[in-house]
């Protein structure tokens, strides 16, 4: 533990829940101020087009989740 942050872990349960909500919305609120990159905006548009010419290429998210649990077995 980094004896910086000590006196955090002697904060209540509920203060210290709230500290971690506080600090995960101001990530989320960075998040969601940072441009998207044009390179992630035309692999979306590829992405995109790709599904929208062939829909039934995709998997449902069961599928995606059966998958990866199979791999993972």
């Amino acid at each position: 533990m980094n004896a910086e942050f000590a006196p955090l872990f002697k904060l209540g349960r509920a203060e210290r829940i709230q500290l971690v909500e506080d600090l995960w919305d101001s990530i989320a609120q960075e998040d969601a101020q940072s441009p998207v990159p044009d390179w992630k905006r035309e692999e979306l548009r590829r992405r995109k087009e790709r599904y929208l010419q062939h829909p039934a290429s995709g998997r449902t998210w069961e599928e995606v989740k059966q998958r990866a649990r199979a791999q993972h077995d």
